[in-house]
């Protein structure tokens, strides 16, 4: 088997000598490279596994060098090497398309052989992603496809959508097709940590550190070691946390509570909200700094309103999940009043009552009488185009459902959560809007 390639791009010598001196005990074969024109050249007499290249170049940037081997070479992947701090320099190579980046001076040998190490197992060409998102409408094709480009990369990537469109799902399938597949994944809802214990449930801490801490622990950040962490309901951070998740992110280690010394980590961030979280930036509710960090790449899921023509295949798949080996059929009137239906909880909505009206049933039939819905009139949407919602009919549309499922569980408001198919924290959130 022949050994991998890397082409090394930086004007200091000093630079490109220690990473010689890394990769080739590594069984790596190297070129370098000390300015624009001359991995030009190379670039074009072989193809590489790999390229490290700093960003600042005397003839040009590392950005351009992303640009040709993206077009030339589009499975090779690229890290860039930027200057200690400047995450800036670093979150426009992962926007360009970048594998990864390492701060110089390197102050751990071991990140750049774990950063090499990682991009020498992405497939050489193109695979088959096992990206198992039921729909076919094109916005989950869109979905599906971007799924793929990001599983290639290191680069945070944020995850919008409403509650219920199944983000935590579309992290782990991130996940899964990337080459920490073999890594835990961690998912933390930070809306269910109580503030006090927020630094120790990331970070750990050692034995006397607060009265309490009768023993070491390890924090998430080590227990996703090599693996991805995934930050749902990032929004809940308190802006104290929020400084110390920063620095964690942007240094690569963390240093328990109590402890004297940093630990350096290893994982990909991926997070999650339902908030628009450049509207708390706003308002001074969450940091700028944090959410341009893990807002490199978002990646928006469409609510089931936005793709109705996908609801019979989510049906189907339901119904298998639920019935057991009983073959249970829905009937058109029902499916019909499924595809009107605003779905305020989306696909986990449609799950709940799904799961519900099976259990109902009989004759192994659903009728509309087995979905239970809040109020069918409300959700008689057949006269708009899905391409023209407007907001205040929506919101409007939107409160009248809260209400009345309110109403049809007596105020109880955990009931009414499940009931929509939202987490009981979103349902508060949606609920504070209307309650003035």
């Amino acid at each position: 088997m022949s050994k991998p390639l890397c082409l090394l791009i930086d004007d200091e010598p000093d630079i490109l000598e220690l990473l010689v001196m890394t990769l080739e005990p590594m069984g790596i074969t190297c070129y370098c490279a000390k300015n624009f024109t001359e991995a030009k050249k190379h670039l074009n007499s072989r193809r590489f596994n790999l390229c490290l290249t700093d960003m600042r170049l005397p003839d040009g940037n590392g950005l351009d060098i992303i640009d040709i081997i993206a077009k030339k070479y589009p499975f090779t992947p690229i890290a860039m090497i930027t200057a200690h701090g400047d995450m800036e320099t670093a979150i426009k190579a992962m926007k360009a398309g970048a594998f990864d980046f390492i701060s110089k001076p390197f102050k751990d040998l071991k990140e750049l052989r774990n950063l090499v190490s990682s991009a020498l197992k992405l497939p050489e060409n193109s695979v088959e992603y096992k990206v198992n998102l039921i729909g076919k409408s094109a916005v989950m094709k869109s979905v599906r496809n971007k799924i793929k480009k990001l599983a290639r990369t290191q680069t945070p990537v944020h995850i919008t959508g409403e509650s219920g469109t199944g983000k935590e799902i579309v992290a782990k399938m991130i996940h899964n097709n990337g080459v920490r597949i073999k890594k835990p994944f961690i998912a933390v809802n930070c809306g269910a940590i109580p503030q006090e214990l927020m630094e120790s449930e990331f970070f750990g801490h050692k034995k006397g550190s607060f009265t309490g801490a009768n023993v070491d622990k390890i924090g998430l950040f080590q227990t996703a070691s090599g693996g991805t962490l995934f930050l749902d309901e990032v929004a809940d951070l308190p802006l104290s946390m929020q400084v110390k998740l920063l620095r964690a992110i942007q240094e690569k280690t963390i240093r328990p509570v109590g402890a004297t010394r940093e630990i350096p980590i290893d994982v990909r961030i991926l997070s999650a909200t339902n908030y628009d979280l450049a509207r708390l930036v706003k308002l001074g509710k969450f940091r700028q700094d944090l959410f341009y960090r893990i807002n490199v790449i978002e990646l928006y899921i469409p609510p089931l309103r936005k793709r109705i023509e996908d609801i019979p295949d989510l049906v189907e798949h339901f119904l298998k999940k639920f019935a057991s080996n009983r073959k249970i059929y829905v009937l058109p009137e029902t499916m019909r009043v499924l595809t009107k239906h605003f779905f305020s909880g989306n696909v986990r909505e449609l799950e709940n009552i799904l799961e519900r009206a099976v259990a109902l049933c009989e004759n192994n039939e659903i009728t509309v009488d087995d979905l239970q819905l809040p109020n069918n009139n409300i959700t008689q949407l057949n006269n708009l185009n899905k391409d023209e919602f407007l907001d205040p009919l929506l919101n409007e549309i939107e409160r009248e459902t809260i209400f009345n499922t309110l109403k049809q569980v007596n105020n109880n408001k955990t009931k009414a959560a499940q009931l929509l198919g939202m987490k009981i924290g979103a349902f508060r959130y949606r609920l504070s809007k209307y309650e003035k």
